[in-house]
């Protein structure tokens, strides 16, 4: 690929940090590394130009890109301008699970590959998902809120018998998606004891105990039920008001992937009406979550959190790593592993 010392561009945030792709490249090649912090999640992200989901930085990250053959980053914006005002530019490798700050055909046109970070956040989102799930159980935050919120030590009401928090042990717990995420979560419910069940059309064969069904043979069979597919055509609006109708009576819905997989005004309805027990939700529709979502009035019967399913340490550093990886393939002329162009 090439025999001189390739000069790297590490255009990182305050989460996903320069240093630490700085770092994990030393580990795979001989590099000559130029850092670049991006405001994001301080600044928020958005479209730019053609691309979605990043850093308002294009000047920036032309000037940084001087001469230089390939970009590590999670934000930069990877547009037309950009790819065309830096003629040296063969890579871009994005550290995270989609390259959508990245305009792939005009990558293509300028010969420019493209890979990215695939499973960088899968453990870190299950475990966010689990914790979702037991706070939505068990009313964690509703009693966070009643002590140190209102300086109330009276949870009698949380000790009825029809207020009282489910157990896991021997709770039936349905799983839509059993990919990198739905698999770990999985491997958890179990330990705790959960009796789990899988609906994912894409798996075959042995299930390691585990019971697969149809979607609506899950739903009429589930007290809780998380979501872990992938968004697509197919399955958008996945759940409904038909698929949570479904449902056992005070049932418990967690969505931590995609928030369009889950109708939020079905879901509101369902709550609303007493048919649903609680709902744990890290995405939405729309996110920001808007200031008039039915979602915000539904404080009892809710747990929201702003989309950190992925917000750990750990998530940034196998991000450095996993790119770093595909920068040293490409310097020693291996296939890479994770390539869009």
């Amino acid at each position: 690929m090439t025999t001189s010392r390739v000069r790297v561009v590490a255009a990182g945030d305050r989460f996903v940090l320069p240093p630490l792709i700085t770092a994990a490249l030393g580990e795979e090649a001989d590099c000559e590394v130029r850092e670049l912090m991006l405001g994001w999640p301080l600044e928020p992200f958005g479209p730019v130009a053609e691309v979605s989901e990043a850093s308002d930085a294009e000047d920036e990250l032309i000037a940084a890109l001087d001469g230089a053959e390939v970009l590590v980053t999670q934000m930069g914006p990877v547009t037309a301008r950009v790819l065309a005002a830096c003629p040296a530019l063969r890579l871009v490798v994005v550290c995270r699970g989609g390259p959508v700050n990245v305009n792939l055909e005009a990558a293509g046109r300028h010969d420019v590959r493209v890979c990215f970070a695939p499973g960088r956040n899968a453990a870190a989102t299950a475990e966010f998902t689990v914790g979702l799930l037991l706070a939505a159980l068990r009313r964690i935050p509703q009693a966070h809120g009643l002590l140190a919120g209102q300086g109330s030590w009276d949870g009698s009401a949380y000790y009825t018998y029809e207020h009282s928090g489910v157990e896991l042990e021997d709770l039936p717990v349905g799983l839509v998606g059993y990919g990198a995420v739905g698999s770990r979560v999985a491997r958890v419910l179990c330990a705790f004891g959960a009796r789990v069940m899988v609906h994912d059309p894409y798996v075959r064969g042995e299930m390691h105990g585990l019971r697969l069904a149809s979607l609506d043979e899950l739903l009429r069979r589930s007290q809780v039920v998380t979501l872990h597919a992938r968004l697509t055509e197919e399955t958008r609006g996945l759940l409904g008001a038909r698929e949570l109708a479904l449902l056992p009576p005070g049932a418990v819905v967690v969505n931590a992937a995609r928030g369009a997989l889950l109708d939020e005004d079905a879901l509101c309805d369902a709550l609303e009406n007493g048919r649903l027990g609680a709902a744990a939700l890290d995405t939405y529709a729309r996110e920001p979550l808007p200031a008039d979502s039915r979602l915000r009035a539904l404080a009892e019967r809710v747990v929201l959190t702003p989309h950190l399913g992925g917000a750990s340490r750990a998530v940034a550093e196998k991000a450095a790593r996993i790119a770093a990886a595909e920068v040293g393939r490409w310097v020693r002329g291996e296939p890479l592993a994770h390539c869009l162009t």
